[in-house]
């Protein structure tokens, strides 16, 4: 009992995450399915649907013009926030987190790896030659709100362990997403905006150096950093990455400092509400105080903003991005190469690849397999991982463009990808015992793949 009692405040962060994400997750199913059914019928306002995000929305400020379609604002705007929690979660992760050692690190990222690299290399050869070959990076992706949703029905099967694998394996999939856009995705280079991007950044990084903690020290210059990403031909995206990068992550106090100012502040708050007469305003001001002063400006973002990209921007993007008129001449095309590489990629490539190079590291005595994880359930997980829909989706506009006669099948073959993924990765966990699972195997016997 005392153990738990230790154990509990140490967790609570993590499964706080889980259920967000989680929750997040099936929000996402609910916003993909309805621009399903929008996009497929013809009934009321759905025959307006399909041309809803060719409307133009126009910014204009002193001069600076910008006009841009409904589904522009969302995948250049909007979703640079969402690459700004992205970025944040990497941070964190490498910091203080699942990422942070060589020995917690090297498993998840040698499955993200792998999950990486099969998809892709599985994509490129059935495509070589032919117009969609760009595409190799859209299996490379796993949508964890997605995954954690389908972990979420499980409920007690799936250990902790499980899930903080699966959680920081998505993490570096995603770092591994930002390099590929940044390196292969990027459109026509304007070296005079980016110059003023990169100055914009170093500005930021000064700011951090020089110990500001106010997020009104940064977040205007994100903005600035984001037009500037956005007229240089690097997609305006990335800017939510560098932001996350400039914005201070520790605490501002060292640690007996913050344990004396935490005892003094929690001493003045018992002296001051005492007595039924208390006001609940003082209260609320010093714990808002503290909670201010005990927290880095990169918590408290990610914090106010997490439930703002969950259910709120990534659902939009979903609908936005899956509103795909069906006919059987698209599921005929799944049988194309672009298709087959989706598909391959997405439902073979991605566990394959995560299973063999855990094993391998493994094997070779780098890593070792989380607390209470068996072999079944990694394999479990590394099916989970073939569900790549928001970032397969995004790949497949930058890598095919938005009008590509292809975009339609590949966003068919992503949707039936993470299907059959989430429907097979729920199988093979379902099947573990929740009170009987698997003892994870030591070092010495590690089973072959």
């Amino acid at each position: 009992m005392a153990v738990a009692h230790l154990v509990r405040p140490l967790v609570r962060p993590f499964s706080e995450f889980f259920r967000r994400e989680a929750a997040g997750g099936i929000v996402l199913m609910l916003s993909a399915g309805l621009a399903l059914v929008l996009a497929n019928t013809s009934w009321g306002v759905a025959r307006y649907f399909p041309g809803l995000w060719e409307e133009h929305l126009r910014i204009s400020l002193n001069g600076l013009v910008l006009d841009k379609s409904l589904l522009h604002w969302i995948n250049d705007g909007l979703m640079a926030i969402f690459f700004l929690i992205v970025g944040l979660e990497i941070k964190r992760e490498a910091l203080d987190g699942e990422l942070s050692t060589w020995r917690q690190a090297v498993l998840p990222i040698a499955g993200a790896l792998g999950g990486m690299l099969l998809p892709a290399l599985l994509f490129s050869l059935l495509n070589r030659g032919t117009p969609t070959a760009a595409g190799w990076g859209i299996p490379m992706a796993t949508d964890i709100a997605f995954a954690l949703a389908v972990l979420q029905l499980l409920g007690p099967r799936v250990p902790l362990g499980l899930k903080i694998f699966l959680t920081a394996l998505a993490i570096v999939d995603d770092l591994g997403a930002v390099v590929v856009i940044a390196g292969f995705y990027t459109a026509e280079l304007h070296l005079g905006y980016l110059c003023l991007a990169l100055g914009t950044w170093g500005t930021l990084l000064a700011l951090n150096r020089l110990g500001a903690r106010t997020l009104w020290a940064f977040l205007p210059l994100g903005v600035l950093l984001w037009f500037f990403m956005l007229e240089s031909g690097i997609h305006a995206t990335l800017a939510g990455v560098m932001l996350a990068g400039a914005i201070p992550l520790r605490i501002g106090h060292p640690r007996p400092d913050l344990l004396r100012l935490l005892d003094e502040r929690l001493t003045f708050l018992k002296h001051e509400t005492h007595g039924a007469d208390a006001d609940p305003r003082t209260i609320s001001e010093e714990l808002e105080y503290l909670s201010e002063t005990i927290s880095s400006p990169a918590q408290r973002l990610e914090q106010r903003l997490h439930s703002v990209v969950s259910f709120g921007i990534i659902p939009l993007f979903a609908f936005a991005n899956t509103s795909v008129a069906l006919d059987g001449s698209m599921f005929a095309q799944l049988g194309t190469p672009l298709g087959l590489g989706i598909l391959c990629g997405l439902v073979l490539g991605k566990p394959l690849g995560i299973g063999l190079l855990s094993w391998g590291v493994v094997r070779l005595g780098w890593a070792s397999l989380p607390a209470g994880v068996s072999w079944r359930q990694l394999w479990g997980a590394g099916v989970l991982g073939g569900i790549g829909f928001t970032m397969s989706l995004f790949i497949t506009l930058l890598a095919l463009g938005e009008h590509s006669e292809g975009v339609g099948v590949a966003k068919l073959a992503i949707l039936l990808s993470s299907l059959v993924a989430g429907l097979m990765g729920y199988a093979l966990l379902f099947r573990v015992p929740a009170a009987t699972s698997e003892p994870a195997e030591s070092l010495s016997q590690t089973p072959s793949p």
